[in-house]
């Protein structure tokens, strides 16, 4: 499976994992522990597929094709694959590696340290024991392995000693509350699967993201479903009609858009919705806003969809205008994009209310820089934006702490490894299991959490998470661990 944490590990995930070791030396019990029965390949299993049992050694020949065949057609997908077998045999790990190289996985081995009258005791209790003469050949094989295998040329060697538990090669969704990421977690809807009540199904979800500890609810502002999302037949309801039924739940939740685009609604209408939304809601509205970018829902709806630069340049004036009208006073306002007669605009926001624009390009950023309080990018964008908007803040004399960075976030959330891999299996589509997982980081929420983490020591102070996946309330329960202390 893909990369199912943001946290460096000791053994990549997706990797091939070929674990070394002899009878009885706890090999099998390790995977089941860290892998999903899928991801490993064992011997003894196959063995007992093509044979009379899993200890059959008569089977050996045909459950070690086979075995090799599944091992070449899992790493070909590049999907997590564990080899539980003895692998003592060096030409037997020099082809596992070979082919790991051939398909561009990460390739570790975990070698079993374990002592030799814990293999013995182990061995004797199975049903079929291995012969004594043959275990004694096998301890004797892995105390020479040991001092050899750092020279083999593998990614990653773990060392597994004398039954001991041993350092996990990825998080655990059971591991202990660690500290918190240091940023917020807001959940961005972006699709409605409403039923019969839609007002319930909204009202449910934003009191299951309040009850999660999320810091915020963001809805999208589309005039039809993006097909990046759902169909176009889907609902996809006016945002600031909706915003306003969550204001009067009794949440802690901050409301807003991700994003509005300033082409759908003249900036002093979209000013006051805000405006509106934040006094209803006790100074707990925010605004995402940005170009816009579909033109097939501006042609449906007759609204004009001009080229890339006047988007820009509207969003410049959008965004002055709408802190004219926020401002105290009623004053005319004479600015550099925008000249108002007066701007009398009541209510006012409770406080400041916060504009964030949404948009990696270049000049998009740099509006940020100059006017927001903080720009949306993607996690892949990451890095540039910084980049970015630090320029040109230091341009213009302003501090770059004084622009919040966020980042959409598309995660699939599992509660376990095996409810993880459902969920990439059911959302996937026609996209490769393992590439599907890698680009939304398919995890647990404990796991996300640790990715979160990273984001925060890069600067990040909010992530927006949409769930592709989110059907009920419940659903939303998922992220919890997202928000722990």
């Amino acid at each position: 499976m893909a990369a199912l944490s943001g946290r460096v590990t000791t053994i990549p995930d997706p990797a091939l994992v070929v674990l070394v070791g002899p009878s009885g030396a706890g090999k099998s019990v390790w995977a089941e522990e860290r892998y999903r029965s899928a991801e490993v390949v064992s011997s003894d299993h196959l063995r007992g597929i093509v044979g009379s049992g899993r200890h059959d050694l008569d089977a050996s020949t045909e459950a070690f094709h086979l075995l090799d065949l599944i091992v070449a057609g899992r790493l070909r997908r590049g999907l997590n694959t564990v080899v539980d077998t003895l692998s003592l045999e060096t030409e037997r790990r020099r082809g596992y590696l070979a082919l790991a190289r051939a398909h561009q996985m990460p390739a570790a081995v975990v070698a079993f340290d374990t002592a030799a009258e814990v293999c013995r005791s182990r061995n004797a209790a199975r049903d079929r024991s291995v012969p004594a003469p043959v275990l004694a050949q096998q301890l004797r094989t892995m105390a020479d392995l040991l001092t050899r295998l750092p020279d083999e040329g593998w990614d990653r060697l773990e060392v597994v000693s004398s039954g001991a538990p041993p350092a996990a090669p990825r998080p655990q969704p059971s591991a202990a509350p660690t500290a918190s990421t240091g940023l917020d977690v807001v959940l961005q809807v972006s699709r409605f699967p409403w039923g019969e009540d839609p007002a319930a199904w909204l009202s449910e979800v934003a009191l299951a993201a309040d009850a999660a500890g999320v810091a915020g609810l963001a809805v999208m502002d589309h005039l039809v479903q993006i097909p990046q999302v759902g169909s176009a037949w889907e609902p996809i309801p006016e945002p600031w009609v909706t915003l306003g039924l969550l204001a009067g739940l009794p949440t802690r939740l901050r409301l807003g858009t991700l994003v509005s685009p300033v082409t759908f609604r003249p900036a002093g209408i979209t000013a006051k919705a805000a405006a509106t939304l934040d006094v209803l809601s006790g100074g707990r509205a925010f605004l995402g806003v940005g170009a816009g970018w579909w033109e097939r829902e501006h042609q449906g709806f007759g609204l004009p969809f001009p080229p890339p630069r006047e988007r820009l340049d509207d969003l410049e004036a959008a965004i002055e205008t709408m802190r004219a009208l926020w401002a105290p006073g009623t004053k005319a306002y004479a600015g550099e994009r925008v000249s108002l007669p007066e701007t009398t605009c009541y209510p006012r926001p409770v406080g400041t209310l916060p504009v964030i624009v949404g948009g990696s390009g270049e000049r998009t950023l740099r509006i940020a820089a100059r006017l927001a309080d903080g720009c949306n990018v993607r996690t892949d964008k990451l890095d540039h934006a910084q980049s970015v908007v630090r320029n040109a803040c230091e341009a213009i004399g302003r501090d770059p702490g004084e622009v919040a960075l966020t980042v959409l976030d598309l995660p699939v959330v599992g509660t376990d490894r095996d409810d993880t891999w459902a969920r990439v299996e059911r959302l996937r589509g026609r996209t490769a299991a393992s590439t599907y997982a890698a680009q939304h980081h398919a995890g647990t929420a404990v796991q996300h959490r640790d990715r979160y983490r990273m984001l925060a020591d890069k600067g990040v102070s909010t992530v927006f998470v949409a769930l592709a996946d989110l059907e009920r309330p419940d659903d939303v329960l998922r992220l919890a661990p997202l928000t722990d202390a």
